[in-house]
C-alpha cells in the first residue's frame, strides 16, 4: 500500500488484484482489504491465475471509466465501451506476444506520452494510427512514436470509437493491466472472464460462467471430434488418406447460436488445428523431411468457418477477439513466433459473429447455405436456461415466434427449446449435426409431449446424449446446474449414451436407439391417459375447496367449534394434502353432506363460513367458480372412501428413496394438493411405493423445482404393469401392510423423518427393510433376474409401454 495523501494504491499479492482510488474515499473499497483479516473473496483459477488478475484489473478500470463518463449510458453510437475495451485487450495481448514490435510497447507508450488529463487523446490517436496503413499516415499520425505501431485495421479498429476521459486512478488501472504478462491468457476461457467486466449481473463474481474445457468437449467430441480422431487413426499409415482427411477439414463449419464470448468456437478451432498439425507432421514422417518444404504447412482451417450468434454486444466483441487470439496462438505453436507475427496483421474483419437475437433471425443469414453444399455444419453451444415461470415477456414472444409454424402452445416450454427447433429447421436445408447443453427438463414430463413431436416430425433423431450431470465451473461461488447434452441429426449412424457413474466416471453404451427420455428404448412419447387400465384402481385428483379459506381450519379453529364431538363427526373431517401427509401437520375442514346441511346451518359459526364461501365464489371473475356458489357448503368435489383412502402427495422431494404413499381412514379426506384412491385394494400402495414406479414418474411426470410433481394421468395411468396373478396381488398386499406396520413402530415420526435419506437406515431400519422387500417382490413380477441399475429398469418399462401402445393400436 502507498499514498501521497491524495491517491491510494494497493496490490493484493496473492491474486495480483490492484486498487487505485482517492484517499478520502478508500473506505468505500473495504472489501478489497478483506485478505488482511484472513477473508478470501476471490479464488484464482489454479491452472492460470493470470486470467483472474486480468479480469480484476480491467473490471476496476471499467468501473472507474463508467463512473466518470456518464455519457456512455446515453446510447451514443460513438461511445461504444464494449469495442473500446476489446481494443485495449488486443493491444495488451499484442504487445506481449510479438504482434507489436517491442515488449510492452502499448503500455510504455501510454505511460510515456500521457497524463491523466490527456490519456484519452493519446489513446484515440493510437487507435487512429493502427487503423491507417503506415504509408498513408499524415500530420500528427506520422509521428515517430506512432510509426512503431503496425497497421492493424480489421473490424476491431475500423469503426469510430470515442475514447473516454481518464482520471488518475483510471490511468493507473490501465497501466497496471498492461504490466501483466498477457502471453499466457487463454482465449477459450478468457472471453467469459472478460465478459464479467461489462455484465451488470455478473460484475464482481469473476469467473462465474467460466466453462471448463472438459465440459465443452463433452459436446464437441461426440459431435465431430471423436469421428475425426477415429479417421485419423485409420489413416495414420497412408499419406494419401491423411491428405484426404486434411482436405475434409476445410469443409467443416462450426456455428454456436448462443456463443457468448466464444468459448465453444475457440475450443473447436484449436482442436481442429491440432488434428491438422498431426496430419501434417505424420505425412512428413512417412514421406521424408523434404515434404516439409513441399507441403503447405500453413493452416487451411480459417476462422471464417466459425460462426456465432450472441445477443450481448460486448460478448460479440470478445468472441471475435478470442478467435483472433486463438488463431495467432495456434500459428505460434505450429508455425513459429516470427511467421505468426508476420501474418497476423492486418486483422481480418471476422464478422461471422452476429450481434442478434438467435430466436428472431434466420440462421442462414449468419451461416449461409447457398454455395456451401460441400460443407458439413456442426451447430453447438450452451443456450440460456429459462423455465416457463422465469422467462421475460420478450423471451415468451421469442418462443412463440420460433414455434409459430407448428401450432403448439409454448407456455410450458423451457427457453432452450427455441434453439432446438431453430437448429432442426436449419438441418432441413444443409448437412448438419447439432448438440446443445440443456436442462434435463426438455426430456422429462410435460415438455416431452409438446416439444418432441415437433422435432420428430422434422426427422430429427438423437445420435448421442449425456444423461444428467453437473455442469459447473472453477469459480469459488460454483454455479453448477444439472444438465444433459443432446446431439441430434437426421441420419443416425452410431447412437451412444454417455452415463455418469461412480466418481464421475463416464461409461459409453452403444445402443440401437435413444428415445426423448434418454432411454435406450423405442421412441414412444408417454401421453396423458384419462383412465387407468382395468387391472388397477382409479386415482383421482383430491377435493378442491375453492373457498377463500373458509371451509378449512387449523387445530385452534377446530377446537373452538362449540358443538360436541358427535356433531363434529358429522360435519368435519381431517384433511390431507402433500404437506399434511409428509410433514405431519394437522388441518381440518367442514365436510357437509347435503343430508346434513340443515343441521350445519343451525350453528352460527358454520353458517357464517358458508356465507363467506358463497360471497367468495360469487365475486370471482371466473364463471366456473361462480357456478359453485350454489353449493357453498361443500368442496367442488366431495370424494371420500367408504372404508379407507390411499393418499399420494402431489409434490415430493427428489431426495427421498421412495414415493411417500399412505393410507387414511374414512374419517379423513384428501385435498386438491394430493391424489386419492378411494377404497382401493391395498396392493396398489405397494406398486406406488416401489423403486420401479419412482423412476418412472421421475422421467415422465417431470419436476416442480427440484421435487417430483406427481400426475395421475401420466404417472399412474400409463405405468406399465405386467398382468398380476392373485398370488402377485396377495404378495404385494403383504408388502404394503409391512410398510404401514413398520411406520407405526416409529410413531410419532413423520413421513419426512422416516424417508430422510440420511436417517432412514440409521433411525428407521424397519422402514428400509420393508421397502427393500417390497421392491424385490415387485421386480420379480417384471423380471426373473435382478436389475443391475435404474437404467435397466427404465429400459424394460419403456419396452413394456411401447408394447402396450402397439396392442392398443391393434
Amino acid at each position: 500500500m502507498a499514498t501521497d495523501g491524495d491517491l491510494l494504491e494497493a496490490e493484493e499479492l496473492a491474486t495480483g488484484d490492484v486498487l487505485s482510488c482517492n484517499w478520502n474515499v478508500f473506505e468505500n473499497h473495504f472489501s478489497f482489504f478483506f485478505p488482511l483479516a484472513g477473508i478470501s473473496t476471490l479464488q484464482a483459477i489454479k491452472d492460470n491465475p493470470i486470467d483472474v488478475q486480468a479480469t480484476s484489473r480491467l473490471n476496476r478500470l471499467y468501473m472507474e471509466l463508467l463512473q466518470n463518463n456518464p455519457e456512455w449510458g446515453l446510447n451514443d453510437p460513438d461511445f461504444n465501451i464494449n469495442r473500446f475495451m476489446a481494443r485495449l485487450i488486443f493491444c495488451f495481448f499484442a504487445e506481449d506476444t510479438g504482434i507489436f514490435e517491442g515488449k510492452d510497447l502499448f503500455t510504455r507508450t501510454i505511460d510515456d506520452q500521457s497524463r491523466s488529463d490527456n490519456a484519452h487523446e493519446v489513446i484515440s490517436t493510437l487507435f487512429k494510427a493502427m487503423a491507417t496503413p503506415v504509408a498513408e499516415r499524415k500530420g500528427k499520425l506520422a509521428s515517430s512514436w506512432l510509426n512503431r505501431f503496425r497497421y492493424v485495421n480489421g473490424g476491431l479498429f475500423s469503426k469510430t470509437v470515442r475514447v473516454p476521459k481518464f482520471t488518475r486512478s483510471a490511468r493507473n488501472y490501465l497501466v497496471h493491466a498492461g504490466r501483466l504478462d498477457w502471453r499466457t491468457i487463454n482465449p477459450d476461457i478468457f472471453g467469459s472472464m472478460i465478459q464479467a467486466v461489462a455484465d451488470d449481473d455478473e460484475r464482481g463474481r469473476l469467473g462465474l460462467h467460466y466453462t471448463s474445457i472438459p465440459n465443452i468437449l463433452k459436446v464437441l467430441k461426440p459431435l465431430f471430434l471423436d469421428d475425426l480422431r477415429e479417421k485419423l487413426t485409420k489413416s495414420w499409415d497412408s499419406p494419401k488418406k491423411l491428405l484426404n482427411l486434411r482436405k475434409q477439414l476445410r469443409f467443416i463449419r462450426v456455428l454456436d447460436p448462443a456463443c457468448g464470448s466464444g468459448n465453444f468456437l475457440v475450443v473447436a478451432y484449436k482442436q481442429l488445428r491440432e488434428i491438422e498439425h498431426e496430419i501434417i507432421e505424420q505425412r512428413i514422417r512417412l514421406l521424408g523431411e523434404k515434404t516439409r518444404r513441399q507441403e503447405n504447412t500453413r493452416s487451411e482451417i480459417s476462422i471464417n468457418s466459425f460462426f456465432g450468434i450472441e445477443i450481448k454486444e460486448f460478448a460479440c466483441e470478445v468472441a471475435r477477439l478470442s478467435l483472433l487470439i486463438a488463431e495467432f496462438q495456434c500459428d505460434v505453436l505450429y508455425l513459429g513466433q516470427q511467421l505468426a507475427a508476420d501474418t497476423v496483421l492486418p486483422l481480418g474483419d471476422n464478422e461471422q459473429i452476429s450481434n442478434s437475437n438467435a430466436l428472431r433471425i434466420n440462421w442462414t443469414d449468419v451461416c449461409p447455405i447457398d454455395g456451401h453444399e460441400k460443407f458439413h455444419t456442426y451447430i453447438c453451444g450452451n443456450p440460456p436456461y429459462k423455465g416457463s415461470q422465469t422467462q421475460t415477456k420478450e423471451q415468451k414472444v421469442d418462443l412463440e415466434r420460433a414455434f409459430s409454424a407448428y401450432k403448439i402452445s409454448t407456455r410450458q416450454l423451457d427457453y432452450v427449446s427455441g434453439w432446438f427447433i431453430k437448429a432442426a429447421e436449419y438441418a432441413q436445408k444443409v448437412n448438419t449435426n447439432f448438440a446443445f447443453v440443456s436442462t434435463n427438463s426438455i426430456c422429462q414430463g410435460r415438455i416431452v409431449p409438446i416439444l418432441w413431436p415437433v422435432l420428430l416430425s422434422l426427422n430429427m433423431k438423437i445420435e448421442f446424449a449425456y444423461t444428467s450431470f453437473k455442469w459447473s465451473n472453477l469459480a469459488k461461488k460454483n454455479a453448477g446446474v444439472v444438465v444433459i447434452v443432446l446431439g441430434l441429426t437426421k441420419t443416425i449412424n452410431n447412437p451412444r449414451l454417455y452415463e455418469a457413474g461412480v466418481n464421475d466416471e463416464t461409461t459409453i453404451r452403444k445402443v440401437k436407439s435413444i428415445n426423448p427420455y434418454l432411454i435406450s428404448a423405442p421412441t414412444n412419447i408417454v401421453k396423458k391417459c384419462t383412465k387407468p387400465p382395468a387391472d388397477r384402481s382409479v386415482m383421482e385428483f383430491g377435493n378442491m375447496p375453492l373457498d377463500g379459506g373458509n371451509l378449512l381450519m387449523d387445530c385452534e379453529e377446530f377446537r373452538s367449534l362449540t358443538f360436541d364431538e358427535t356433531i363434529k363427526g358429522k360435519l368435519t373431517r381431517r384433511i390431507y394434502g402433500s404437506e399434511e401427509f409428509i410433514q405431519g401437520s394437522v388441518r381440518f375442514c367442514l365436510w357437509i353432506e347435503n343430508k346434513n346441511l340443515e343441521l350445519a346451518l343451525s350453528y352460527p359459526e358454520v353458517k357464517k363460513r358458508v356465507q363467506a364461501v358463497y360471497k367468495f365464489r360469487q365475486n370471482s371473475i371466473a364463471p366456473s367458480t361462480n357456478q359453485y356458489s350454489r353449493y357453498s357448503h361443500q368442496f367442488t368435489k366431495m370424494h371420500c372412501g367408504n372404508t379407507h383412502t390411499l393418499v399420494i402427495p402431489g409434490v415430493s422431494s427428489e431426495k427421498r428413496p421412495y414415493l411417500p404413499v399412505g393410507l387414511i381412514s374414512n374419517c379423513s379426506v384428501v385435498s386438491n394438493l394430493a391424489f386419492g384412491m378411494y377404497d382401493a385394494p391395498i396392493w396398489n400402495l405397494s406398486i406406488i411405493a416401489s423403486r420401479l414406479h419412482l423412476i418412472w414418474i421421475a422421467v415422465v411426470c417431470g419436476r416442480l423445482g427440484t421435487g417430483f410433481r406427481y400426475s395421475n394421468t401420466i404417472g399412474w395411468n400409463t405405468f406399465p404393469i405386467p398382468l398380476l396373478s392373485n398370488k402377485n396381488k396377495s404378495d404385494l398386499t403383504d408388502c404394503a401392510n409391512s410398510i404401514l406396520h413398520a411406520r407405526e413402530q416409529y410413531f410419532p415420526a413423520t413421513i419426512a423423518d422416516m424417508y430422510d435419506p440420511e436417517r432412514i437406515d440409521i433411525e428407521f431400519p424397519l422402514v428400509r427393510r420393508a421397502h427393500l422387500l417390497n421392491c424385490e417382490t415387485m421386480e420379480k413380477i417384471y423380471s426373473s433376474t435382478p436389475f443391475k441399475n435404474d437404467t435397466e429398469r427404465l429400459e424394460l418399462l419403456f419396452e413394456l409401454y411401447a408394447e402396450r401402445v402397439k396392442n392398443e393400436k391393434n
